[in-house]
């Protein structure tokens, strides 16, 4: 929230612009926040980094998900916009403290799913590129652990082509532009699941679990119920989750993966967090790791974010992101950019050949 922008208007246009078409009832609440003088006094007590409406909104549908403010919970499921402003301001009032303390220890989740449609066939490309039999799967940016489970979902294609599971409980779908289709070739067994990240979230845990469906409006039930499956997917079988710099655990998360199975790492709109010159070591890690065994990476960047992957001469923040196939064995790196993405990978082109 820069200095130039009061509490107010920040709130305000998180309200009026931020959710606007995504959560008309976060909309409302955030409004409502906005003018009234007693709520943002209250967010306030919040540390000055932990105010943001997204967090604070957060904070405060984890107390109605956990039964801690019922009348928040019960104007939430009815998807009353001005019964949930005032329960939203009455429920911060009364439980300052606790809003403030959630806020001060958790940070928002994106609660992202579906990422599974740009994947798969990227997986399944870089196996077949190798010849290899098995992989093991390393998740860079993993949160929940969620991309893991990619050979465990079913994806219909806008072409009407589908890959993975058609009997999952996780059903994820994506448009297609342009006329080459995904590789419909099957993704070979998975042996490791290892996920990186300086804060994951382990969803055996009930309350991190509900801090995941805190962070989605509740309001948008679609995307509720996705996340929901891809919970319970996750949780029936969990992954490795390690916790720490990408770059400093990647050499435990490698060891992990079966010397006969292919590693595939990959990185959703994860390599943003990171500064050029930790990007490039992260790309040092995989090639030093690939003087002993190859190495696959899969990427989902923006434009240019990804090290070594070509971009098509595609302009940086051009609305889409680039998806990247790097081969790594000894001294040999071959990058490729099999695809384009929009929407998180809700709609993809399709550039290689299969």
């Amino acid at each position: 929230m820069g200095k130039a922008r009061t509490l107010a208007q920040v709130y305000r246009r998180f309200g009026e612009a931020d959710t606007a078409g995504s959560s008309p009832l976060y909309g409302r609440v955030a409004v409502a926040l906005s003018e009234s003088d007693e709520a943002l006094r209250a967010i306030e007590a919040a540390p000055a980094r932990k105010r943001h409406p997204a967090l604070i909104l957060a904070a405060l549908h984890d107390l109605a998900l956990a039964g801690r403010a019922p009348a928040l919970a019960a104007a939430y499921e009815a998807a009353d916009g001005a019964v949930a402003a005032d329960a939203a301001i009455g429920t911060l009032l009364s439980m300052t403290d606790e809003v403030a303390a959630i806020a001060a220890r958790r940070r928002p989740r994106t609660g992202e799913t579906g990422r599974h449609a740009v994947l798969y066939p990227a997986v399944a490309e870089a196996a077949h590129r190798v010849g290899a039999s098995a992989v093991g799967l390393i998740d860079v940016g993993c949160s929940a652990g969620f991309n893991l489970n990619v050979d465990r979902v079913g994806i219909a294609y806008g072409d009407g082509r589908s890959l993975g599971d058609p009997s999952s409980p996780v059903q994820v779908s994506a448009s297609m532009v342009g006329e080459r289709p995904v590789p419909e070739r099957a993704m070979p067994e998975v042996v490791a699941r290892v996920g990186v990240d300086p804060d994951p979230v382990d969803v055996t845990d009930a309350g991190e679990a509900r801090w995941l469906r805190a962070c989605v409006p509740p309001d948008r039930p679609e995307q509720m119920a996705r996340l929901a499956a891809e919970t319970a997917l996750a949780a029936a079988a969990p992954p490795v989750l390690l916790q720490g710099d990408a770059i400093e655990v990647l050499t435990e998360a490698f060891a992990r993966v079966p010397p006969d199975a292919l590693p595939v790492v990959t990185t959703t709109w994860a390599l943003s967090d990171l500064p050029l010159e930790g990007r490039l070591r992260f790309l040092h890690r995989l090639d030093e790791t690939a003087a002993h065994r190859p190495v696959a990476w899969v990427s989902a960047e923006g434009v240019g974010v990804a090290p070594a992957i070509p971009t098509f001469g595609d302009r940086r923040a051009s609305g889409h992101s680039i998806i990247g196939l790097a081969l790594l064995d000894h001294s040999t790196v071959r990058t490729e950019a099999v695809g384009r993405c929009w929407s998180r990978g809700r709609l993809l082109s399709w550039l290689t050949g299969s």
